[in-house]
């Protein structure tokens, strides 16, 4: 198959594809007949970088993946249970993203006098008057 229809099989865009090979965890065919030919262990493969990327490992985890021996567990269990913590890490930034978030926005819904909490939190200028904003020259 051409380079298109791998990528339609993987799920990717042939720059995608292009990009794995760049980077070395796709195989680049030689040229027969003047166009590179792919087959059903280039699609597996790709589709084992696009799995592997969803499940939140780096271009270069992937690589090493890529690279171990089929038993090789100790290696893999090392890798999976490093991107679990930084998984949890994110997870427990998230978390306090979202409570602080959510008290701004539980203290606007509040109302009364004053600047928007969720503004002030931010520094962010209320807008002002376009009346009395300076005139734009335009340069030539």
């Amino acid at each position: 198959m051409k380079i298109g229809d791998l990528a339609k099989a993987g799920g990717v865009s042939v720059e995608t594809v292009r990009f794995y090979q760049r980077r070395g965890l796709l195989a680049e065919p030689p040229r027969g007949a003047g166009v590179r030919r792919y087959g059903e262990a280039d699609v597996e493969r790709l589709r084992s970088i696009r799995a592997a990327q969803t499940a939140g490992f780096s271009l270069e985890e992937i690589a090493v993946l890529l690279g171990l021996d089929q038993n090789d567990r100790a290696t893999a269990r090392a890798l999976a249970e490093a991107r679990i913590a930084a998984i949890d890490e994110k997870i427990a930034t998230l978390k306090t993203m979202r409570a602080a978030l959510k008290a701004l926005a539980t203290d606007c819904a509040k109302g009364g006098e004053g600047p928007c909490p969720i503004l002030a939190a931010f520094s962010l200028p209320a807008q002002a008057d376009p009346a009395r904003q300076p005139a734009r020259t335009r340069r030539g």
